[in-house]
């Protein structure tokens, strides 16, 4: 047992450190031997002591208290105090200085250019100015250099002398002497230094002024030099002239083609080697007459003027200076002197000069191988009078017009020509006019030039005065078409040509005839054609004589002429690409693997959303965009075929399948077609020849409704009415299918005069003749003709139409060459000979014979239906024309530069002609 001392039961223990405010248990426990004697819990509660005053700020400093009302730039003191209550109060005070904001940003700050290089900057007060009154500062920066600095009561500052074509920062703030604010900016730019560049540019045209005259003068001083040493020089470039003509030997008949192709090869290198060693002009001829001032105006073209000596001299007007002047030459035919006249082509001021040289050279027949018009250029004077008219005075020559033909390729007028003071009845003269030479290059096809010859040989006579030739200039299309006409008249006589001596001897007589190469390579194309097919047009009064004649075997072992005619004709297989249709995607859109369009004509169809895109009001216009379609456009098994008028165009395409309903539908609706032919029966025995691309009512094809209207059948041919809607147009569009029946595509028509009749009844459903010259294409095309397979039945189809054509036209037929034509444009087209003879037994038994005139077969009694959209697309280009026959080479540089006398014109233009000819293939 222990004792415990009262001192030791009052010991207290201090325990620091302690949490304020914060309760603590304490807990006692007296023992005595391991045993628990007294226990014990007291809770007490801890007090604030002073340093946690500052503890106590810190956990509300972060309160927020606004103080409103306080004056703009003061000096404000802010005393916190922080108390605590416990068992003693006690508190803290905490002090913080602070002033009130500086002034605002400006307001409404602006900049303007006053002249090129000042810049004008002002702006409004700052809505607080938060002190007293001060200035606006201003600083001016191009990227992160201080330009100018400036300040004024003021925000209107004029910065001038700044850097010329420069973006300068404009930064604009208020200072209200105490403090700085905010500043705000603006962006401008300088301008070009206009006095400058007035200054420059009128040292450039007085510099210029300068030269020009200089130049000017230089060229006047080598004038006056030249002329007054004309015979010196004469004699010095006649030397040079001759010495660079080129020895080249004429070409035999057996070698023509071979020499051509020979001629033809790397690029024509030989062509035009000959070609450019030929003088332009021949020195030693003078020509001083067209040079004088007062026929100066009477020529066209100044660099393009008549020699001398062989220059047609019309009679003297009353001893008037220059009335014996008219820009004209004679010029020898192949052994014919002065056989033609190549002239100019009519001024306005020279067309009574023209009319009185036909009248004393006492020609009959007037050939003219140029528009009026052409690519906007006056190319010649409309010196004829116009069937309206019937007749005009030209001087003392009056002019009366009795016909006007037009044909595909030309137009032949009839005239009777007579003199005022003259008693002596009037002369009948023979215009014609050839209207298929293009803008520019050359005629694609040859046999149109031939063509155009037989029909000036058949006007002229022996007793006749020369055949006078024209174009615009009177030397390139004229040359051309003078030196065909006469080396075929040399090939003839003696089965050889001479081309390169006769353009020399052309040469001789006019400056510039045949005025650049591809003119120069095309007589060598014609004469191929015609010595390779001869000539193979009829007239109607003569067919069936002929065609007797043609059929005849002598001897019976030989093949007969006819026979030996379709085997000359060119069967042009693959002579183009067929890459479009060979392609994968495309293979199963065609019936026939071995009939694929040629890229080069095929149709191109458009898709659907660029057909929306185009305007409500479907123009007439042509298009040349179709080339551009070659590769992005949808495929469909078709064609463009030429027709007998040129600019208007057929399609020959395969009877459709059940997945191109939509693509044909398409393309009658994009390309305006108004007559569908359909030549087959749905079926050919068990095989599907043509899928039924239409039904009964009404029927959409994407964005095409197509709806069949009316029904009419006979004992040959059914024809059904459709009337075409699209969604995006106005105006419905009726379209005509004549389905021929009855012809198996093995075999001929066994009724082909109900062929005949179905042919002629169409037509009154085709739109009027387009009266326009030229042969531009254009996308709408009035007729589509298919079969199964495009070729079989539809060769023979439209070489028939064409035939009939220019049969009821010109009463002649070319059997041969439409066949040839349409076998350019699509593989398969008249294959055999069977098919080739009943075209001509067709014509022959359609014009009948009888007395020995030709009987022309009544067309059907049918109301004829007038088109109102007459077509008003001028035409351009032969859409079967390969590309390269039309594009344009540098034409300045072939002809020479030849400067007009009008403003508008300009001397002619030509391509190169196209790669290679007509030639034979494999058959």
């Amino acid at each position: 047992q222990k004792t415990f001392t009262k001192e030791r039961r009052k010991k207290k223990h201090q325990l620091r450190n302690l949490k304020p405010r914060t309760n603590y248990t304490c807990s006692s426990q007296v023992l005595y031997d391991q045993q628990l004697l007294i226990s014990q819990n007291k809770t007490i509660e801890t007090d604030f002591g002073g340093e946690y005053i500052a503890y106590v700020c810190m956990l509300n400093f972060f309160s927020f208290y606004n103080l409103h009302n306080l004056r703009p730039f003061t000096n404000y003191t802010v005393v916190l105090q922080a108390r605590v209550t416990g068992k003693v109060t006690r508190s803290r005070n905490a002090t913080y200085t602070f002033w009130t904001d500086p002034p605002s940003k400006v307001n409404g700050l602006s900049a303007s250019r006053k002249t090129e290089n000042t810049i004008a900057v002002s702006c409004k007060r700052p809505d607080q100015l938060n002190g007293p009154e001060g200035k606006y500062y201003l600083e001016v920066r191009t990227g992160n250099t201080l330009v100018k600095k400036d300040s004024g009561p003021e925000c209107r500052f004029l910065v001038e002398d700044l850097q010329y074509l420069t973006e300068y920062n404009f930064l604009v703030y208020y200072d209200n002497t105490k403090f700085a604010g905010l500043p705000e900016s603006v962006t401008a730019s300088t301008s070009y230094n206009a006095k400058a560049l007035i200054i420059f540019l009128v040292f450039l045209i007085i510099v210029t002024s300068i030269a020009l005259l200089i130049v000017l003068y230089k060229i006047y001083d080598l004038h006056k030099k030249r002329s007054s040493n004309l015979d010196e020089q004469q004699e010095l470039v006649e030397r040079d002239d001759e010495k660079q003509l080129m020895n080249v030997e004429p070409i035999h008949a057996d070698v023509l083609l071979e020499t051509y192709k020979r001629k033809m090869a790397d690029e024509g290198r030989l062509f035009l080697a000959e070609f450019q060693s030929i003088p332009r002009v021949f020195s030693k001829f003078s020509i001083k007459d067209a040079r004088k001032s007062f026929n100066q105006n009477k020529n066209r073209y100044v660099d393009i003027l008549p020699y001398d000596y062989n220059r047609v001299e019309l009679s003297d007007i009353n001893g008037d200076a220059g009335s014996n002047y008219i820009n004209a030459s004679y010029i020898d035919g192949f052994k014919e002197p002065r056989k033609y006249i190549a002239a100019q082509g009519p001024r306005d001021e020279t067309v009574d000069d023209f009319w009185r040289m036909i009248w004393e050279q006492k020609a009959t027949v007037i050939v003219m191988v140029t528009r009026c018009e052409e690519g906007n250029k006056n190319k010649c004077a409309e010196y004829w009078p116009s069937m309206d008219e019937g007749s005009r005075v030209y001087g003392d020559v009056i002019v009366e017009i009795n016909e006007h033909k037009r044909c595909p390729d030309y137009i032949i007028q009839k005239l009777t020509v007579g003199n005022r003071k003259e008693k002596a009845s009037g002369r009948a003269v023979t215009h014609i006019q050839f209207t298929s030479w293009p803008d520019h290059g050359v005629p694609e096809d040859p046999h149109l030039l031939l063509k155009l010859r037989r029909r000036v040989n058949a006007f002229s006579n022996f007793f006749s005065g020369p055949i006078v030739v024209h174009c615009s200039a009177g030397v390139g299309r004229t040359g051309t078409y003078i030196g065909i006409d006469a080396m075929l008249e040399g090939l003839e006589a003696e089965n050889k040509v001479d081309v390169y001596g006769y353009v020399v001897k052309l040469r001789r007589q006019r400056c510039l005839m045949v005025q650049v190469e591809a003119q120069y390579i095309l007589i060598h194309q014609a004469l191929v054609e015609y010595n390779q097919f001869g000539e193979t047009e009829v007239s109607l009064s003569e067919l069936h004589p002929y065609l007797s004649n043609m059929k005849k075997r002598d001897p019976p072992s030989e093949p007969s002429p006819l026979e030996a005619e379709f085997q000359r004709l060119p069967s042009y297989r693959s002579w183009r690409t067929q890459h479009i249709g060979n392609q994968e995607e495309n293979k199963s859109k065609n019936r026939n693997s071995k009939i694929i369009p040629y890229d080069f004509n095929r149709v191109a169809l458009k898709h659907e959303l660029e057909t929306s895109k185009e305007s409500e009001q479907d123009s007439d216009e042509s298009s040349d965009d179709d080339s551009d379609l070659e590769e992005i456009s949808r495929y469909i098994n078709a064609s463009f075929v030429m027709s007998y008028w040129k600019p208007e165009v057929m399609i020959a395409a395969q009877g459709p399948l059940k997945e191109t309903i939509g693509d044909f539908w398409q393309m009658v609706f994009q390309r305006k077609v108004r007559v569908i032919v359909m030549l087959t029966e749905l079926k050919s025995g068990d095989k599907e020849a043509c899928a039924q691309y239409w039904e009964e009512g009404k029927q959409a094809y994407g964005d095409v409704e197509v709806h069949m209207k009316d029904t009419n059948k006979s004992s040959a041919y059914t024809v059904r009415a459709f009337e075409l809607r699209h969604s995006k147009r106005k105006d419905p569009r009726t379209v005509y299918q004549y389905q021929f029946n009855n012809w198996n595509g093995e075999e001929l028509p066994a009724e082909p005069k109900e062929l005949v009749l179905m042919i002629q009844n169409l037509k009154q459903k085709l739109p009027k003749k387009n009266s326009a010259e030229g042969n531009k294409y254009h996308r709408n095309v009035p007729l589509l003709i298919h079969c199964r397979d495009g070729s079989q039945q539809t060769g023979i189809f439209c070489a028939l139409f064409n035939l009939l054509e220019s049969a009821d036209t010109e009463e002649v037929i070319d059997v041969f060459q439409a066949v040839k034509s349409l076998r350019k444009a699509r593989p398969g087209m008249v294959p055999t000979f069977e098919q080739y003879q009943f075209l001509y037994d067709v014509i022959a038994s359609t014009y009948p014979a009888q007395n020995g005139q030709v009987k022309k077969s009544k067309h059907p009694e049918d109301k004829v239906e007038i088109d109102n959209e007459v077509d008003k697309a001028k035409p351009d280009a032969n859409c079967t024309s390969p590309p390269e026959a039309l594009e344009t080479s540098e034409g300045d540089k072939e002809a020479g530069g030849a400067k007009p006398t009008e403003g508008a014109e300009g001397p002619e233009h030509a391509a190169n002609g196209p790669a290679s000819p007509v030639l034979t293939q494999s058959a």
